[in-house]
């Protein structure tokens, strides 16, 4: 597995997304995710993604039980902001202070570690000034609890404000072949200030892959029937993005899964996609396109082909936690 570079950070050019091993995709099983993790390693994956809003912080404590040992070995990731209550109620979005360092504590404890790597602001606190926020994740690195700083979803100009606080080593928007809009300000943003970044998502939630075909196919309890873009009309009229990527796929002589990573990795060496997943299959898989090569006009005829703005719904049902 080659390496990347998110400004200083050097991780492995595709990370582990852990968020649906515990939380949101349907049931899980920890024995088999925990063979994952370590399946992933042993391929070379360093990065690995988690946030103390999965599972409501059992998502973290199982990347700490499944590195154990292997923790010197890779790079960390994860994130606050977004709070819940024991129950999986969503409770709002908190950037204070006070909350930035208990939260960063509670996640230390729970991925059983002395520093995190990567810290993200999971969201932007709108009542909070972004400066005040990364001002008090800038004193966990003087503290020695945290190396490098990161947003999740934050706009361009909350960015700038934020990086002239204390440099921001990465920024997490969804991106892939049919979420397409951080190429508007997003990326050339985070390039004008060296700022790695990281997308989450890159295969579309898993429809690029072409294994839903509607909300029959997804578990009653799967989080994706509530997002606009799997319901009703707007499946229906998105299935042809995912045609088009196993035509491309088959011309390429490689996955659908693959195809979208690939298209991902090509749009810049700065880019480091996090793709989910809970079976050992679909992570063999996704690391393979590492291996694809895309010619400059395959990568063309691809973007030509699925142009920002042509899928159909929203990205979450509600958008209001988005920073614009």
């Amino acid at each position: 597995m080659r390496t990347r570079h998110l400004a200083e950070l050097e991780v492995s050019e595709i990370g582990l997304g852990c968020m649906g091993m515990s939380d949101f995709y349907g049931d899980f099983d920890d024995a088999e995710n925990v063979a994952v993790i370590n399946r992933a390693i042993d391929a070379g994956v360093t990065f690995f993604d988690t946030a103390d809003m999965y599972g409501v912080g059992r998502n973290e404590e199982l990347l700490g039980r499944a590195l154990g040992a292997r923790r010197d070995h890779v790079v960390v990731a994860t994130k606050f902001g977004n709070m819940r209550s024991a129950d999986g109620a969503f409770l709002g979005v908190n950037g204070k202070p006070d909350y930035v360092r208990s939260a960063c504590d509670a996640s230390l404890q729970r991925l059983g570690i002395d520093h995190i790597d990567l810290y993200y602001q999971h969201r932007v606190d709108p009542e909070t000034p972004i400066e005040e926020t990364v001002g008090a994740m800038a004193e966990l690195v003087t503290s020695g609890k945290v190396r490098y700083l990161g947003l999740s979803e934050a706009a361009p100009a909350t960015i700038r404000r934020a990086h002239a606080v204390h440099p921001i080593t990465a920024l997490q928007t969804e991106y892939s072949l049919w979420s397409r809009d951080p190429e508007a300000e997003l990326l050339s943003t985070v390039r004008e200030l060296g700022i790695g970044f990281v997308p989450y998502s890159p295969l579309g939630r898993g429809f690029l892959t072409g294994r839903f075909t509607g909300n029959e196919a997804l578990a009653e309890n799967d989080f994706r029937r509530t997002h606009p873009r799997f319901q009703g009309d707007n499946l229906e009229a998105n299935l042809h993005i995912a045609d088009a990527v196993r035509t491309f796929a088959d011309e390429a002589g490689c996955t659908p899964a693959q195809l979208a990573l690939a298209w991902v990795l090509a749009q810049g060496d700065d880019i480091v996609p996090i793709p989910g997943t809970k079976h050992a299959q679909y992570l063999d898989d996704n690391l393979g396109a590492a291996d694809i090569d895309l010619s400059a006009d395959l990568l063309a005829r691809l973007s030509d082909a699925l142009p920002v703005g042509m899928t159909q719904g929203e990205r979450y049902a509600n958008m209001s936690g988005v920073d614009r």
